[in-house]
């Protein structure tokens, strides 16, 4: 005889498991605790076997029979029921294990370790913010470009453009990675191109002008700040590094003797050599006895294990009266000595483009060398450091061209 809901609702648990059955299979198993579960019998290739079909009243008696008819055409066409669902759950993992946010993340780590912690931090917030958010449980794969597009759009409706360009990239590397390692056959970023905007110019503000120059280093000169980040902004356009660069400075890098400071760029992973002239080497000279016990030249101001905050330097230049976004950035003096090193001074570019440590291929390909010029470029250095500071005493700061012969 059938089940009706009626008899459902009304029986009641027992000391044993009671069962109640109703027809082609289908029946409902009442614990001793009152629990109320569907089960399903049938034989395939002469095993008889049982299949669970959730439990009441979440799963009705209609839904139970639903399921049941499903299971015995299943069976009809040959198919294991349980096998089936089997399968299709471990289809449903390997999509969830193959997700956009799973293969991103496995991107990130395989690749983030060689990578300054500032730019993996940014890529990764780009990624938790815009991304994952909306396409992260997509697998990958399943991924196509209107869904992606939709996050771009998000990003692109906040004005942020240029952040926008950079999730592109992230998702093509992403994507490439995914295909490299199986997980997707085609790479829908690159279907892409041409559907953003073009981004703005990333150039950092820089005052490249001597006279405007000259102003900029008598208000830093005179600005209120901390010892520590107070030399930091004096050696800032001496050496005109990148900013990450110059806060995570070690004295185990400087010789002082050979006048000279030696690192890893971050950006490319090649050593560089920096000249130091007198007035670097005297700004240096009146830090060590502060910091020089420590790691770092220029240490964090809660934490001296840590370098200086990455926003020290732009902020000592607010207070000296430079806006960060339309006049002047911690990354502008390396503009500053690009520009007026070789349109002001007439240096070889080529001397200028080894010292910013960028990457010059020449004739017999060889891109960067963290000696070549080296001789050109201490004199250089040293001439810049003289330069700026009549520039700073407000004189006539102009040299003759130079010719190292």
């Amino acid at each position: 005889m059938a089940l009706t809901d009626t008899a459902i609702r009304k029986a009641k648990p027992g000391e044993k498991l009671v069962k109640l059955t109703d027809e082609k299979g289908l029946y409902l198993l009442i614990t001793t605790n009152g629990g109320r579960w569907w089960r399903f019998d049938y034989r395939f290739d002469g095993k008889r076997k049982t299949l669970s079909m959730g439990v009441y009243p979440d799963v009705t008696l209609a839904d139970a029979r639903g399921r049941r008819d499903d299971a015995r055409k299943l069976v009809a066409n040959g198919i294991d029921p349980g096998e089936n669902r089997k399968a299709q759950k471990a289809a449903r993992d390997e999509r969830a294990a193959n997700s956009f946010e799973v293969v991103a993340r496995e991107w990130f780590g395989k690749h983030s370790p060689n990578w300054a912690k500032s730019h993996a931090d940014k890529i990764i917030a780009r990624l938790e913010n815009d991304l994952f958010p909306w396409i992260g449980g997509k697998p990958i794969a399943e991924l196509r470009a209107p869904e992606l597009l939709g996050c771009l759009r998000r990003i692109e409706e906040r004005g942020a453009i240029d952040t926008a360009h950079r999730a592109l990239q992230n998702c093509g590397q992403i994507l490439r990675y995914a295909i490299a390692t199986g997980r997707a056959e085609h790479n829908i970023a690159a279907d892409l191109k041409g559907a953003l905007p073009p981004a703005k110019s990333g150039h950092f503000a820089a005052i490249t002008d001597p006279e405007e120059a000259g102003k900029l280093l008598r208000a830093m000169d005179e600005v209120s700040a901390g010892f520590v980040v107070k030399c930091a902004l004096r050696l800032a356009p001496l050496v005109f590094v990148r900013p990450g660069e110059l806060r995570a400075a070690q004295w185990c890098d400087i010789d002082v003797d050979a006048a000279e400071w030696r690192y890893l760029v971050t950006k490319t992973k090649t050593e560089h050599a920096v000249p130091l002239s007198r007035q670097a080497l005297a700004i240096l000279a009146e830090l060590r006895p502060l910091t020089g016990r420590g790691r770092y030249v220029f240490p964090g101001a809660r934490d001296s294990d840590q370098p200086m905050s990455g926003g020290a330097i732009g902020m000592a230049l607010r207070r000296a009266g430079y806006s960060t976004r339309d006049e002047h950035t911690g990354h502008g003096f390396r503009a500053m000595a690009r520009t007026i090193l070789h349109e002001g001074l007439g240096f070889d570019r080529d001397v200028i483009e080894h010292q910013l440590a960028h990457k010059v291929p020449d004739a017999l390909g060889a891109a960067y060398n963290r000696t070549k010029f080296i001789k050109h470029r201490r004199e250089m250095m040293q001439q810049w450091a003289d330069y700026l500071d009549r520039l700073k005493a407000g004189e006539e700061a102009l040299l003759e061209p130079v010719n190292f012969g």
